[in-house]
């Protein structure tokens, strides 16, 4: 499956998706994360699969997982 840039459009909320930071420097941080968002007005964070902490980075693509 393709990467969908992030700029182009997000995951669903509270979905695992895989995810990667394409850019100038490379390919890096590719893992499985879910995306949340408390609400329209609040910018989206990234967290692990379980919830249990967010990263510190936004990814740039991302695809379904598996």
């Amino acid at each position: 499956m393709d990467w969908i840039p992030c700029l182009r459009e997000l995951p669903p909320t509270d979905v695992v998706v895989e995810t990667k930071i394409d850019d100038e420097n490379g390919v890096r941080n590719v893992q499985t994360l879910r995306r949340y968002q408390r609400d329209t007005n609040t910018r989206s964070l990234w967290f692990f699969p379980n919830m249990s902490m967010y990263v510190y980075y936004e990814p740039t693509h991302w695809r379904k997982a598996g």
